[in-house]
């Protein structure tokens, strides 16, 4: 990231009016939350997330699949929003006709201070049944969206994980029942061989359709059709600003590429925008 590289997105974030903040797993990589791929420590790596992230696993061994995202969420949870969600919701509060689209499935931004951000692959905090659909209740260890945890003998506030809390147990569990039909209750997320969630991806075109500026952020633009949004936005006219510390396949329709982590480029970015905005 160049000295005139860093201005000239400023500028375009400063005339923007109806921006929309695109973010992948490199963002909530840098709180310490694995990617997908990468989320496969302790007794769970001898499996494979594409074999677990299925409606026929989920059918083959509840018991496993639920367990494993129990693992991930808990893991979720233990992570600190990183200096780059703060600065998306400062652009949120600078902006209020900014729309945040996430292909992420934690909830950093919430906590972050976005408070609704469009969800493509869903959520590990919005369980649903299997069956009917009916939205579940999550397990009782944390409710959704809770503040982080405290922090302990000096760790870290401003993003990271929290390494000291307990672990709950780590391997298969049964999943709860359905308070209404009673078949079992399923992670909240977008599983291989599912579509989207029609009301989000609708949400998510009609943002890049409409936009002025689309800021695209630590995502591989190679999960479709996720990766689609970008595109819209660029074929309609509006500037593609990318956050990224290497390339990827959006790197040619960007008005700027900005090489780097999030937690560090989008401060900086705010701060060129609107120098006068203190951001962390």
């Amino acid at each position: 990231m160049t000295g005139p590289e860093l201005a000239e997105a400023g500028r375009l974030l400063a005339a923007a009016r109806r921006p929309v903040v695109f973010t992948g797993a490199g963002m909530s990589a840098e709180s310490g939350v694995p990617t997908f791929r990468d989320a496969q420590t302790g007794l769970w790596q001898r499996y494979d997330p594409q074999e677990l992230a299925t409606p026929a696993a989920f059918r083959a061994d509840p018991a496993l699949v639920w367990g494993w995202y129990e693992t991930r969420r808990r893991g979720v949870r233990r992570a600190l929003p990183n200096p780059g969600h703060r600065a998306v919701a400062a652009i949120a509060a600078r902006l209020p006709d900014t729309v945040v689209i996430t292909q992420n499935v934690d909830d950093l931004h919430e906590r972050g201070g976005v408070p609704a951000p469009v969800r493509l692959h869903g959520s590990l905090f919005a369980p649903r049944c299997s069956a009917c659909a009916r939205p579940a209740p999550l397990p009782s260890d944390l409710p959704p969206s809770a503040g982080p945890p405290e922090p302990h003998d000096g760790a870290e506030s401003h993003g990271g994980a929290e390494s000291h809390a307990p672990e709950a147990h780590d391997g298969p569990l049964d999943p709860p029942a359905c308070a209404d039909c009673g078949a079992p209750v399923r992670p909240g997320v977008v599983w291989f061989g599912e579509a989207l969630p029609s009301a989000a991806l609708d949400a998510a075109v009609e943002a890049a359709s409409g936009c002025d500026l689309l800021l695209t952020v630590g995502t591989s633009a190679l999960v479709h059709p996720a990766a689609e949004i970008p595109l819209v936005a660029a074929r309609l006219g509006a500037p593609v600003v990318q956050v990224n510390p290497v390339p990827t396949p959006l790197d040619a329709i960007c008005a700027v590429n900005l090489r780097g982590p999030a937690g560090e480029v989008l401060p900086a970015l705010v701060r060129a925008a609107w120098p006068d905005d203190a951001v962390g």
